[in-house]
Order: structure tokens, then C-alpha cells, then sequence
């Protein structure tokens, strides 16, 4: 894998890879940028909720289950002092959808966290990562009704 960056102006750059599509970069006005494009680190959490969104949702089609939506959301907090890298992340999944099975969800999690997402691999050996999910039972017209919650903790194999 290679990918490049672009010097524009400022702090802006733009950023290429092997998949030929472009990304903005930029900094906040505060720090000297244009706020024209994504902070580095946002794509870095964008990458771990996208790489383990992309599994589960593989995996979720694989057991044939009926899902009609879903969504992940990350939450890193970053710690005060530079280089003010992340110090832990939450990634919380929304599935919706027909009569979807919990343990197929949780199993979903486990192999995406433990074989699958390398983003999660890379992360999970240096900070926290939280796995929550919400299951919610598809009533149709766009609503959906919450059935099950819950976290999932997955204990590296350095760790047991």
C-alpha cells in the first residue's frame, strides 16, 4: 500500500492512495490551517469505525441476517499533553432490522475485533477500545424499536 500527500498552502494538503481517490486535509483556523478538509486524526478514527463497520455488516450478511439499517459511531478522546495522541476510543453499533439475532451480532463483533479489522488491531494493541451495540427491531416507516444493548469486550491474545 502506498499513498501520498500534497502540499497546497498553509496547512492544507491533499492526500492520495493506491484506491486513486483524493482526501482534504487541513488544520484549524486556530493552528494557522483553512479548515478546508479532514484533521488527520479524524480519518484515523474514521478508518477504525469504517474498517470494523465494514466487517460486522459482512459478517451480519453472511449469517443472513435481516438488517434493514445500520450505523457505527467512534468517540476517541485524545489526552491533554502533545502529541495528544488517543488514550482510548468507543465504537458503538446500531443495528436495525427483522428479528436480528444478538449472538450473531456479538459474534460479528468478536471476529472483526479478533481476525478481521486491522485498523482495530493496530489501535487496540496501544489504547481502550469499547464495543457497544444497540439491536432495534425494524417497525418499518423508519422507526425502529430498541430490543437489546450491550458491550462487547475483546481481550487480545497478547493478553490472555
Amino acid at each position: 500500500m502506498e499513498a501520498q500527500v500534497t502540499w497546497h498552502d498553509g496547512l492544507s494538503f491533499s492526500g492520495k492512495a493506491d484506491s486513486g481517490f483524493t482526501v482534504n486535509l487541513d488544520g484549524s483556523v486556530e493552528v494557522g490551517g483553512a479548515d478546508d478538509g479532514f484533521r488527520p486524526l479524524e480519518l484515523m478514527l474514521l478508518s477504525l469505525i469504517g474498517c470494523t463497520g465494514m466487517d460486522v455488516i459482512s459478517i451480519l450478511q453472511k449469517k443472513r441476517q435481516n438488517v434493514t439499517s445500520f450505523e457505527v459511531n467512534g468517540q476517541a478522546e485524545r489526552a491533554e499533553d502533545h502529541p495528544r495522541s488517543f488514550v482510548n476510543a468507543t465504537i458503538v453499533y446500531h443495528v436495525s432490522g427483522k428479528a436480528i439475532d444478538e449472538k450473531a451480532v456479538l459474534r460479528s463483533l468478536e471476529l472483526s475485533a479478533a481476525r478481521y479489522c486491522p485498523a482495530q488491531a493496530m489501535l487496540g494493541r496501544i489504547i481502550p477500545i469499547d464495543l457497544q451495540y444497540h439491536i432495534y427491531e425494524d417497525e418499518g416507516q423508519g422507526k425502529g424499536r430498541l430490543i437489546k444493548s450491550g458491550t462487547y469486550t475483546h481481550v487480545p491474545d497478547s493478553e490472555k
